[in-house]
């Protein structure tokens, strides 16, 4: 176990899974919250960037992102509170209407 551990191929894959960890809360902090970083993109290839080196495969959904990003609005993570309510209300409605069953 220890000779494991200790060998280079181990302590590089545990690197890199950091650093896809580290890339991953960049991108979810600094491009999916209220406001988008200019240097979205980069930020973006890191993040792409790291988990190819572990040879993960990309979901769609990673595919997507990369590939409309240009597209995401400059707020993704702010909204008003029209929108809350009109939630609330739906959630309300929703309750009503399967009350019971």
């Amino acid at each position: 176990m220890k000779t494991i551990i200790q060998s280079p191929l181990f302590r590089n894959n545990g690197e890199q899974r950091k650093r896809s960890m580290r890339s991953f809360k960049d991108v979810a902090h600094r491009l999916l919250g209220n406001t988008k970083d200019p240097l979205y993109k980069t930020i973006l290839q890191r993040m792409l960037t790291a988990y190819e080196a572990q040879r993960c495969k990309m979901s769609l959904k990673v595919h997507f992102l990369h590939s409309h990003i240009v597209c995401f609005p400059e707020s993704l993570g702010a909204f008003s509170e029209e929108q809350g309510e009109r939630f609330h209300q739906d959630v309300r409605d929703i309750e009503r209407r399967y009350q019971g069953r």
